[in-house]
């Protein structure tokens, strides 16, 4: 019998520094609604939903830092959001900065059950950019300042029938990402992102922005036979052009639906689950194929060294 989760890529247009949450909640209320009426079970957000990239400017003022961030979940702004989705039925995953009571800074996700609950939770590991003040760039990338590095590792949560994992933008260019979900059986992995075109120190990769992102998608996807739901904040968001290309990729590596534009825009998709047992069963059976002893170097190194290093 299938077990069909129908999902809403929901992704985001630009959101400007003078926007509010309160703005930004109701134009994710709407697509959540529009979500709804399509049957959706769930809904993925961006990563960084509620705000604008802060972390593309440097800033010194920690409480200038700190608006950005939310200091519980939900708060009075987001609220909304969480008693729409109660009311429709409908579960969500968001991306957000978070503050701990403890006065830690994450980049973290979320998953919502259809009952408006907490379910599960996950902190970015693989943070981009740099730490330090570097103003010749057009824009500075300065998650590693601003963030810790996520310390719940890559769990799943048994919801909406299936295994489902979480990952943030960075993550999906590494593989380990995904296989450590993958060894935990994963059969959808929810993933919000917000990637600008331009590389200040690699400008030559700005043209591949879009083949890179679907390339390290499909891949994780089909090598871990699971589902991912791709989605962006999209669009020129002051002055710096975000990619879009949010989509629902099945454990096949095909991309069964995608955004066309750069703004608010709703991609659905019927899932089913059981799609990703052949995956599982044969080519990618663990249990049978992998050779963990081989992999001693993954773990055990962290740098490229040279050849007989």
């Amino acid at each position: 019998m299938s077990r069909i989760v129908t999902v809403g890529a929901a992704q985001m247009g630009p959101i400007q520094r003078a926007h509010s949450r309160r703005e930004v909640v109701a134009r994710m209320v709407e697509l959540m609604r529009e979500a709804a009426s399509h049957r959706c079970d769930l809904v993925v957000f961006p990563e960084l939903t509620l705000t604008t990239f802060f972390p593309r400017w440097w800033m010194e003022d920690q409480a200038e830092i700190d608006a950005f961030f939310e200091r519980e979940m939900p708060s009075n702004e987001t609220a909304p959001l969480f008693t729409e989705a109660k009311r429709l039925g409908i579960g969500f995953s968001l991306g957000y900065a978070e503050l701990t009571p403890e006065g830690r800074r994450f980049n973290t996700a979320i998953l919502v059950n259809k009952s408006a609950e907490i379910g599960g939770k996950y902190r970015k590991i693989h943070l981009p950019g740099h730490a330090g003040h570097e103003p010749w760039r057009a824009f500075q990338h300065l998650e590693k300042r601003y963030f810790e590095v996520g310390d719940l590792s890559w769990g799943t949560w048994n919801a909406f029938g299936g295994a489902m994992g979480m990952m943030i933008c960075n993550d999906r260019r590494w593989p380990e990402s995904y296989r450590v979900m993958g060894l935990q059986s994963v059969e959808m992995i929810l993933l919000g992102y917000n990637t600008p075109r331009h590389n200040p120190p690699a400008p030559d990769h700005d043209r591949l922005s879009e083949f890179h992102n679907q390339l390290v998608m499909q891949a994780g996807a089909y090598q871990n036979g699971t589902w991912v739901v791709g989605v962006a904040k999209a669009g020129v968001e002051e002055g710096c052009e975000m990619i879009g290309g949010s989509s629902i990729i099945a454990p096949t590596g095909e991309v069964i639906g995608q955004a066309l534009t750069q703004d608010d825009e709703l991609v659905v998709a019927r899932c089913d689950l059981d799609l990703t047992k052949s995956y599982k069963a044969t080519t990618f059976n663990f249990d049978m194929h992998r050779q963990p002893d081989q992999y001693r170097r993954i773990v055990e190194q962290r740098g490229a060294v040279k050849a007989g290093g």
